[in-house]
């Protein structure tokens, strides 16, 4: 008996999409879209503002730390006058020490020459006398000591001389530089409250990952630019050229773009002057 052999093709057939279920795709793909593009926006912004927190650091110039020097300059120069009239003290009693020393070797003399006066031989004398002549040599050697002492001690007086007029010098310096950068701070100080307000603000709509990396590219980057737009086809940080094609992913927003040679994060002029018209707002 032949078998009969039959062949099924089960057809796979897909669920075909409906319009509704197209809509829903189309529309979460333009939110995404529209996430990515606001936190481009919102970090231009904070750029923009940090720029401008930058320009007033600018004018203050290197005041700060010409401060800070003078302040570190007139410490060093206290202490050191400290140490010198610290150093006057000790020799002082150095000075005294041998002046007791003197006085007690010289009464020592006296007492041994009214001892020669009473010698019943030569050999008594001699050996008196040799302690006369002992203690005289170590009276010489006070001496010395003293007009070492003395010596130091003017040297020393002389330092302080000159560190006290260069403390004073430096004192006025340093005034001079801090009603300076007061007058500076008087002048910028409203608008740098504001906008480190407007800073702390703009931080609150960037996720914590973006904003730890924009702070990163900040810190490391020597002009304070980790967000730059493209000019003339080149990054706005590093001006290294970038790819037409990649220049075009920058411009759909569709995600955060980084320069491949920099690492800074690139925007088009879209989303700059988007981000600029919306710091105007505010104002």
């Amino acid at each position: 008996m032949a078998k009969k052999v039959s062949s099924k093709k089960e057809a796979v057939q897909e669920t075909p999409v409906t319009p509704e279920e197209l809509q829903d795709n189309v529309k979460q793909q333009s939110d995404a879209d529209l996430a990515v593009e606001k936190r481009l926006i919102a970090l231009y912004t904070l750029q923009a503002v940090d720029s401008e927190i930058d320009k007033i650091k600018i004018i203050r110039g290197e005041l700060p730390q010409a401060i800070q020097d003078l302040e570190d300059e007139i410490a060093g120069l206290e202490t050191r006058i400290n140490n010198f009239n610290t150093e006057i003290s000790e020799t002082n009693l150095k000075i005294a020490k041998e002046k007791n020393e003197i006085a007690e070797y010289t009464e020592m003399i006296k007492k041994y020459q009214k001892q020669q006066e009473n010698v019943r031989n030569n050999r008594e004398f001699g050996a008196i006398d040799k302690e006369i002549e002992y203690k005289d040599l170590q009276i010489q050697l006070c001496n010395r000591h003293l007009k070492e002492y003395t010596a130091r001690i003017s040297e020393i007086q002389q330092h302080i001389t000159a560190a006290n007029q260069m403390l004073e010098n430096r004192r006025k310096d340093l005034e001079m530089k801090k009603n300076e950068l007061d007058d500076i701070i008087s002048e910028t100080e409203k608008d740098e409250k504001r906008l480190l307000s407007k800073s702390a603000e703009q931080e609150q709509y960037i996720e914590p990952r973006y904003l730890s990396a924009y702070k990163r590219i900040r810190q490391a980057a020597r002009n304070g630019l980790a967000v730059v737009t493209i000019d003339r086809d080149s990054c706005g940080g590093c001006f290294s050229k970038i790819p037409p094609q990649r220049q075009t992913e920058i411009k759909m927003h569709k995600k955060v773009i980084v320069c491949e040679h920099c690492g800074r994060i690139l925007v088009d002029d879209n989303i700059a002057d988007t981000a600029l018209e919306s710091l105007a707002k505010k104002k």
